[in-house]
């Protein structure tokens, strides 16, 4: 077997192992969870080491290096950068190695998929698993069936699909909708293939309007608008885009006023004369003043969630994950620096759609424009993007990891696109060039490993610690095996400290033991993530336990300072004056707790009844002492 035919089976491979990426982040969830993820991570290495082999395989090897792949190079070295200089050192790191499994992706199918074969098996894959996961989202709507696999979501009577949130879901459809519509309308298939691709596509739009999302409905529409004013300029596509427009708009006319739950929504999105946000804007603020600690370069990669509790608002009790605004949670995690690349990236992609433009439209003709696949692939991928960067004002698609990996194959297949302007985007890799290209794949594959396999021996143990008893010796053990794989993950350490801690309470001849080692790991979850004011205040109930209460203050105080308007934290600080005795101190943080968290808070209700109890015999008490 000769080297051209060895590095064609590479390239296949290539294609296997990203579609394989492409379709199982979908159907896992999202690849939102560890497991998921790490599968993601792993088939990501073997193209990488494919690539690597292509240099020496290829006689004349090339890279694709369009204007894009600066700003992508450039916030891959900027991410690794302010990883050593984040403050949560096991948070950045998670987030980095998501920033270079995407950089890799983004590179190698740049560079090895971009031939017409490749692209047309992206986008039929794709098209098609998007139709049988609007299938899938149109039966939970029908039926009011909230189960996805072997899990239960909170959305009754709206499509999730495979993702958990409806609002992901909409992501991930917004994305190839645009798509699907371009190859039914304006590419060369046959009709019996637009005809099957059209019908996609009206699943799409199905799958679209039963996820219910509000974000999904405007930016899909936005999108929409744009492709058919776009195809009304093009003689040849104006007839058919008009007859699938008044398709899609008969198909909502008829359909929305039957539908009590589509209604309803529409109903809240201007609920009492106010727009109804879902608290989003409640977490837009936060995300701002956290901005403002550090314009330049931000918080730190993925701090957001860790930092939010500082500036919680008193109306969102839940802990907010993102920030649901792509912009305003890249603006606070990586600062001006990092979101002036990440625009720059953007804009230089759309830069390159309209030089590649003329080039993609197809060949002229009498009756117009003849139709051309590499004009639908590009409006189409284009507008799918453009919905994407709607939907982002709203939500969080862009941390959603297979929904991030789709733009990032989309943004990579419309910048080889090109290749068909000039010449001059081709870069010439002599035998230096393939050394260096070499190390880096191989130094990014190794460092990439090694972290997969340590999070995988944490993420195995954190599962079967979740499985265990809680707060149980053997959930102990599990705890520490887990930081054995993995020693800065500070949320691992304070659930150790918890176990111990409710081992201590249960009163046994070693609680100040048990205390002791509680206060052991909380100290280290206070080490690793000096925000976290759960950790001071478990610290701070330890030192109360082990009848240490004259050094417990200062814990308490800086578990307030760092969640001023948390109702279990100020419930706990409660807590702590009931076990000073001091039931006048404790009341009013009780009362606080309470009006921040009327419903789910057992201890402010019930220890301020105990407080009022304690007050009101002390005060009858002083009254009988002073009668004769």
């Amino acid at each position: 077997m000769n080297l051209e035919v060895l590095d064609d089976w590479c390239e296949r491979a290539i294609l296997g192992l990203a579609l394989c990426i492409l379709v199982f982040g979908p159907l896992a969830l999202g690849a939102v969870d560890a497991p998921a993820f790490l599968i993601i991570q792993g088939l990501t290495l073997g193209i990488m080491l494919l690539w690597g082999t292509r240099f020496w395989l290829s006689a004349r090897p090339q890279l694709l290096w369009p204007p894009i792949c600066w700003a992508v190079a450039a916030f891959a070295l900027y991410a690794i950068a302010r990883y050593f200089t984040s403050d949560i050192e096991y948070v950045a790191r998670q987030e980095l190695i998501r920033v270079l499994v995407y950089a890799c992706l983004f590179f190698a199918v740049l560079n090895n998929l971009h031939r017409r074969n490749s692209i047309q098996i992206f986008t039929f894959t794709l098209v098609f698993l998007a139709m049988a996961i609007s299938a899938c989202a149109i039966w939970q709507f029908l039926t009011g069936s909230t189960r996805v696999w072997n899990m239960d979501t909170p959305y009754k009577h709206q499509g999730t699909g495979t993702y958990i949130s409806p609002n992901h879901l909409g992501g991930f459809l917004e994305m190839l909708l645009p798509l699907g519509l371009a190859y039914a309308l304006a590419s060369r298939l046959k009709t019996l293939g637009k005809v099957f691709v059209g019908y996609a596509a009206l699943m799409i739009v199905t799958g679209i309007g039963v996820t219910v999302s509000r974000g999904a409905w405007i930016s899909t529409s936005l999108a929409l608008l744009i492709f058919f004013g776009v195809l009304a300029f093009h003689r040849t596509y104006r007839l058919p885009a008009l007859v699938f427009l008044l398709l899609i708009v008969g198909t909502g006319i008829f359909f929305i006023p039957r539908t009590f739950t589509i209604q309803a929504r529409f109903r809240e999105l201007f609920a009492n004369g106010e727009v109804n946000d879902d608290l989003r804007f409640a977490l837009w603020r936060p995300a701002v003043q956290l901005w403002e600690e550090n314009p330049w370069w931000g918080i730190g990669p993925g701090h957001y969630d860790y930092r939010f509790r500082q500036y919680r608002p008193e109306i969102v009790q839940a802990r907010p994950v993102h920030a649901h605004n792509d912009f305003l949670n890249t603006l606070a995690d990586w600062g001006l620096v990092g979101t002036a690349i990440v625009a720059a990236a953007w804009v230089m992609l759309y830069a390159g759609v309209l030089r590649t433009w003329r080039f993609v439209r197809g060949t002229p003709s009498d009756l117009g424009n003849k139709p051309s696949n590499k004009f639908a692939f590009v409006l189409g991928a284009a507008l799918g993007l453009l919905a994407l960067l709607f939907h982002s004002v709203v939500d969080f698609n862009m941390h959603i990891p297979a929904n991030a990996i789709l733009a990032i194959t989309l943004m990579a297949l419309l910048s080889s696109h090109l290749r068909f302007v000039t010449e001059g985007y081709w870069v010439k890799v002599n035998r230096w060039a393939k050394i260096a290209a070499t190390a880096v794949i191989l130094a990014g594959s190794i460092y990439l490993a090694q972290q997969g396999w340590r999070h995988a021996a944490e993420s195995g143990s954190l599962r079967r610690a979740a499985r265990a008893r809680p707060f149980s010796p053997e959930q102990a053990r599990l705890l520490k095996q887990a930081l054995a794989a993995e020693p800065m993950n500070a949320e691992t350490a304070y659930a150790l400290g918890e176990a111990y801690r409710i081992q201590s309470l249960e009163g046994g001849a070693d609680y100040r033991e048990l205390a002791n080692a509680a206060m052991e790991w909380f100290g280290r979850c206070i080490k690793l993530n000096p925000y976290d004011g759960y950790g001071f205040l478990r610290y701070g109930m330890c030192l109360d336990w082990a009848e240490r209460s004259s050094e417990s203050a200062p814990y308490f105080d800086r578990a307030e300072q760092l969640d001023p308007n948390g109702y279990y934290t100020l419930a706990n600080i409660g807590l702590h004056y009931v076990e000073l005795g001091n039931y006048a101190g404790a009341k009013p943080w009780f009362e606080r707790a309470s009006r921040l968290e009327s419903e789910n808070n057992e201890i402010a209700h019930n220890y301020l009844e105990l407080s009022n109890t304690r007050l009101m015999e002390a005060a009858t008490n002083d009254i009988r002492a002073r009668i004769p």
